[in-house]
């Protein structure tokens, strides 16, 4: 099991920016796809951003294209999500998810089924 661990959350005005990290406890993060999911209250989860173990093609949502980029460093075992622009409807609890099966290095997919490994959560508040 990997154990992912969270940061970077907080309390931001509309328009602003906050950058979210995942670090992961296994040695084998480089053959892991990774995603962010995000739940605001009162809501299903829902799929923000993948990306594959090598790094080189990346997925988002529509609500957050353009505005939201995944990245990873697979020296640090970490994940990112810059988060730009931010919405009021932004808000909601992220949690990053690990797929520990390696399915290729281009592989990625925003279905949570897939997923086997997922962070506590970092909370993420957009509002003036």
């Amino acid at each position: 099991q990997e154990q992912l661990v969270e940061s970077g959350g907080g309390l931001v005005q509309p328009g602003g920016s906050l950058r979210l990290s995942c670090a992961a406890s296994g040695r084998t993060f480089s053959l892991y796809a990774m995603a962010w999911f995000r739940q605001a209250p009162g809501k299903e989860r829902e799929f923000v951003a993948g990306i594959s173990s090598s790094g080189s093609r990346t997925i988002y949502a529509d609500s957050v294209k353009g505005r939201f980029i995944i990245s990873r460093d697979n020296v640090k075992n970490t994940v990112y999500l810059q988060m730009n622009s931010l919405k009021a409807e932004d808000t909601a609890v992220y949690c990053c998810a690990a797929d520990r099966n390696f399915r290729g290095s281009s592989y990625i997919t925003s279905l949570a089924e897939i997923y086997d490994d997922w962070g506590q959560g970092t909370q993420v508040t957009v509002s003036s």
